[in-house]
């Protein structure tokens, strides 16, 4: 068994795993030193390998149809859990009400609890009762910080001194922050020392030391909390490479995010993750998605920063299209482009390396 932050976890993402409202689950089932995931439930998918789903590679983690099912195998295999986390991520951040029954059998088991939804768990008092009772903790990741823990911009970004990247989108829930621990991998497997920041609930559940959650955070702090969770990856680490997990996208009529890391992040340049099969913009029938080129020329305008590669989510893609559909995405703009997902970061990070300062 890896050696992970929290102990063993099963993830709850009853009927979302595999689709856009399940992608805390996906990140936790494709890589997280915050827990030991031993399974998924969702009943759709019940007895099938939790990889083999999601990426067609199988890797050990099972689905199971529900809580009891699962608390049945997994004593069985010596592999109960400390937690269940939650693993959805819907539109809204809200908990369907089905999940609290799970949620409180987990409590009653002696589990940890938790949740990056926006749908607090702290504010169900018999939820706190239970979990009190059996003396073990729910952690609402979504829940601000007081204020008195918060940042404020403060301009230290200047002092940071390795290459910054980000990893933005042309839409929402469109595989950035996979992509963003991909290049932060390759950099290391390559023998530099790279950090992730993390922008969002679903990076901390995978143990990204240097985070914060953004569409949770306070308005007036989020620019300072992006910085501090930069200039501290800096000065802590002594990085050569620093990943900035990108959030929603610039032009998404609902999660406008963005903005804030291109000014607040300052990265030297910009990776684009890009679906070349979505029209629409992701839970919004009829907002067509911009085309690639408008958002490429947006983010260089708003930031005077270059997007220098693609990359590419083959959702909606057989395997044979995806070589095809990344030599047209560099026609049409002369970036190079890579699907990380399918094919490996190493050619991205080859050619990522020939920005890194002093190089």
């Amino acid at each position: 068994m890896k050696k992970s932050i929290d102990g063993r976890a099963l993830v709850y993402c009853e009927g979302a795993f595999n689709t856009p409202n399940g992608k805390t689950a996906h990140g936790l089932v494709r890589f997280t030193e915050r827990y030991d995931v031993v399974g998924i439930i969702d009943s759709r998918y019940a007895g099938k390998d939790a990889g083999q789903v999601l990426d067609g590679k199988a890797n050990g983690i099972f689905v199971f149809t529900d809580l009891d099912g699962a608390v049945a195998q997994l004593k069985e295999m010596e592999l109960l859990p400390q937690s269940l986390v939650i693993g959805l991520a819907p539109d809204g951040g809200r908990l369907p009400k089905e999940a609290k029954t799970t949620i409180a059998r987990a409590l009653e088991m002696g589990w940890n609890v938790d949740s990056g939804l926006h749908d607090f768990l702290t504010n169900d008092p018999n939820l706190v009762e239970t979990a009190k009772a059996n003396k073990v903790r729910i952690r609402d990741i979504r829940k601000t910080p007081d204020r008195d823990a918060l940042h404020f911009f403060t301009g230290d970004i200047e002092q940071v001194d390795c290459l910054k990247l980000a990893v933005l989108g042309t839409d929402s829930a469109i595989g950035k922050r996979t992509t963003a621990w991909l290049i932060v991998h390759g950099f290391r497997e390559s023998g530099l020392k790279s950090e992730m920041i993390g922008t969002g609930q679903t990076a901390w559940m995978q143990g990204a030391k240097y985070s914060m959650v953004m569409d949770s955070c306070i308005n007036d702090f989020v620019s300072g909390e992006i910085e501090h969770a930069v200039v501290s990856a800096y000065k802590n680490e002594k990085p050569d490479v620093i990943v900035i997990e990108g959030q929603g996208s610039l032009m998404n009529p609902a999660y406008p995010g963005g903005f804030e890391i291109l000014a607040a992040g300052r990265p030297d340049y910009v990776i684009l993750q890009h679906a070349p099969k979505r029209v629409e913009y992701d839970g919004f029938p009829g907002y067509k998605l911009h085309s690639l080129q408008e958002q490429i020329n947006a983010i260089e305008v708003i930031s005077g920063k270059k997007v220098v590669a693609i990359t590419v989510n083959h959702e909606g893609m057989t395997p044979e299209e995806i070589d095809p559909a990344c030599k047209a995405i560099t026609q049409e703009t002369g970036l190079p482009a890579y699907d990380v997902l399918a094919h490996g970061a190493s050619g991205l990070v080859e050619t990522l390396k020939s920005y890194i300062k002093n190089a």
